[in-house]
């Protein structure tokens, strides 16, 4: 018995330019993120277990 392969939905110009626009504004706040708190709560854990 043979399924049905199900289309993949394209976007349309409009959506697709705000759909590329929010990817550029992400990939650009990306290194905004500063996890140096958590680092060092890594850190005395990895050393309490002498890891």
């Amino acid at each position: 018995m043979a399924y049905a392969i199900k289309s993949i939905p394209v976007l349309s110009k409009r959506a697709a330019s705000d759909f590329e626009k929010k990817i550029e504004a992400n990939f650009s706040n990306k290194s905004t993120i500063d996890f140096s708190k958590q680092k060092r709560i890594a850190d005395k854990i990895l050393a309490k277990a002498k890891i």
